[in-house]
């Protein structure tokens, strides 16, 4: 599904859920457990049957989100995205992950980052938000579909995008 002229579309996404077995293990290089490889292949899977194919990646550089973006990636494209890895990406609040998001240039993003600020930037950005409880909580690999009626990431103001879908993972995995 090609993004319309004047538009952007926005695939933001939560990281899968990371794994847990080495207390020792520093935050940003935790890999995904069993449960979240399941989920982020799930939403490749979801994004790949809806045509929704990124033009550009935006990704934090915690393995977490490195992982959950190679799984995604194995499911959904047939062509290849700029990817941009973003240090300031990790832990980022909302104010930031929308400063790296208007840097962007392609029609089609998907940004992968991590809560509590992908919940905060999620919640401000469409004029109406799905009533999930899911969305409020941005569970992981929990992702949002939104677009916005402008001609370049820089016009971006939130409380403006069309909510075009919201994607939870099953509990199974």
């Amino acid at each position: 599904m090609t993004t319309p002229a004047g538009y952007r579309r926005l695939i933001l996404t939560r990281h899968a859920k990371s794994s847990w077995d080495d207390p020792t293990q520093d935050d940003f290089d935790r890999p995904l457990n069993a449960r979240g490889r399941f989920a982020a292949s799930e939403l490749g899977d979801f994004l790949a049957s809806r045509g929704l194919e990124p033009e550009e990646v935006l990704c934090s550089p915690a393995a977490r989100t490195q992982e959950t973006w190679a799984r995604v990636k194995g499911a959904v494209l047939e062509s290849l995205p700029e990817e941009h890895i973003i240090p300031e990406l990790y832990q980022a609040n909302a104010a930031q992950l929308l400063a790296s998001l208007k840097q962007a240039t392609m029609p089609t993003v998907m940004m992968l980052a991590h809560n509590p600020g992908i919940a905060d930037f999620a919640a401000s950005l469409p004029a109406r938000v799905p009533l999930s409880g899911d969305f409020r909580r941005y569970v992981t690999c929990a992702t949002l579909i939104v677009d916005f009626q402008i001609d370049s990431w820089s016009d971006l103001k939130p409380g403006t995008g069309s909510v075009l879908d919201f994607f939870t993972p099953s509990r199974r995995g």
